[in-house]
């Protein structure tokens, strides 16, 4: 439980930030991002409960995180923040965008649920998932190229953008897609910038990028 509670207050940190946006509890979709993100929480904590090394990587990991991945990290956070803040001032206090109804919540629902399942997926096959972008030589790191990462090479990243571009349309907040989307943004150059450095770092990488051609869209990238 005590890898549990973090999350858990970060989930109520960021509803608060809704809702102080909003002026009001009767934002509604607050309360639904409030579930989402805290059945996220709970799907997460059993996730790594059936890998205790992993959930302690994740935790704290090690010293050796690439300097880049920690400023992308931080402007993430930052980025994720000011989407909350503008949907709660957009679609709970002043509405300056067109009011949506609430069919474009329920999709955004099921576009954060799809985001969720990939990258629990994701976290659930890699027992080197890690928190940040580091070569893991001190737990043995090698080549994850089962289950989702059959399909693409990065199927975590690709989960959290799938889930990102569903924020706006669950919070109704057009504005909010702005920073919505330059997170996508962001995780597109972090997952270029991941890849190369697996790419020079890590051992049988290179022969994976052969055999799974695409980073985050079959097809595509």
């Amino acid at each position: 439980m005590k890898s549990l509670f973090p999350a858990l207050l970060s989930n109520l940190i960021f509803a608060a930030i809704l809702f102080t946006g909003a002026g009001t509890l009767h934002y509604w979709p607050a309360w639904i991002y409030l579930a989402t993100s805290v059945l996220m929480s709970l799907a997460t904590h059993l996730v790594l409960r059936r890998n205790p090394e992993l959930l302690a990587e994740r935790r704290r990991p090690g010293p050796d995180a690439k300097p880049w991945d920690k400023k992308l990290l931080g402007l993430g956070f930052l980025l994720t923040i000011f989407m909350l803040v503008v949907a709660g001032l957009d679609a709970g206090r002043y509405h300056w965008s067109p009011r949506l109804a609430w069919p474009w919540s329920v999709a955004g629902v099921l576009l954060v649920l799809a985001g969720m399942a990939i990258f629990l997926l994701a976290l659930n096959e890699n027992r080197f998932f890690s928190s940040v972008v580091r070569i893991q030589r001190d737990r043995g790191h090698t080549v994850c190229d089962s289950g989702p990462y059959r399909v693409v090479r990065h199927p975590g990243n690709a989960g959290m953008i799938v889930g990102t571009l569903g924020l706006p349309l669950l919070l109704l907040s057009a504005w909010s897609a702005i920073p919505a989307l330059l997170f996508v943004g962001l995780m597109i150059v972090r997952t270029r910038l991941e890849d190369t450095a697996l790419e020079n770092e890590l051992a049988g990488y290179r022969d994976y990028q052969r055999a799974t051609r695409y980073r985050l869209v079959p097809g595509l990238w």
